[in-house]
């Protein structure tokens, strides 16, 4: 497997001298794009009404488990990156740690199957997931993964929406009234002159 796994690698990975556009455009799926989560979580928060702030603290618990479970796989086994065994090519910078799964694609993807879950978050949740694939495309091109972290991405994140999203009548009313009391005391000024919801 393992074989089969540095083999796919090695097809989609960047060639020694590859298009300096087509690596610009990898560069921003595997480093900007993932900031897309933590702005539309926020905004999601900042502008929806009680109904959608407890979707996206949800979302949240997903992110947080997904990326936990991620990291602690990556302790527990150490696989290590295409770049540390010296195969293909390396355009992005990064740490020697365990390649398997994917960080990035696991934050992706936990975010947009939380979405998936839920009817009215479900369009949201297709776009966010569509976008996770060049994401995963780009961090093979450009030498820091292989595709199976790919596919380890895809079963963590999953996992971490299905517990978030069945364990959430649980943990969602203290959670909220927690996030909620923060959120005002922090923003109590803002608030008063109307500048944001309550």
């Amino acid at each position: 497997m393992e074989e089969f796994n540095q083999s796919l690698f090695l097809l989609i990975n960047a060639s020694t001298h590859p298009n300096p556009l087509t690596l610009n455009v990898a560069m921003f799926f595997a480093e900007i794009l993932i900031y897309l989560i933590p702005v539309s979580l926020l905004a999601g928060w900042l502008r929806g009404s009680d109904d959608t702030r407890k979707l996206m603290l949800e979302a949240v618990m997903a992110g947080i488990i997904g990326l936990s479970a991620s990291m602690l796989i990556g302790v527990l086994w150490q696989h290590p990156r295409p770049f540390a065994i010296g195969l293909g090519t390396n355009f992005l910078a990064h740490g020697p740690d365990s390649s398997f799964p994917s960080d990035h694609l696991t934050l992706q993807w936990s975010v947009a199957f939380s979405f998936l879950l839920h009817k009215r978050l479900r369009a949201t949740g297709v776009a966010y997931a569509l976008l996770g694939l060049p994401m995963a495309w780009s961090r093979m091109y450009l030498g820091v993964h292989y595709p199976f972290d790919m596919a380890g991405a895809a079963m963590v994140s999953a996992v971490s929406a299905i517990l978030c999203h069945r364990c959430a009548p649980w943990f969602m009313p203290p959670l909220f009234r927690c996030a909620s009391g923060i959120y005002g005391y922090l923003f109590a000024p803002l608030i008063r002159r109307g500048w944001m919801t309550k």
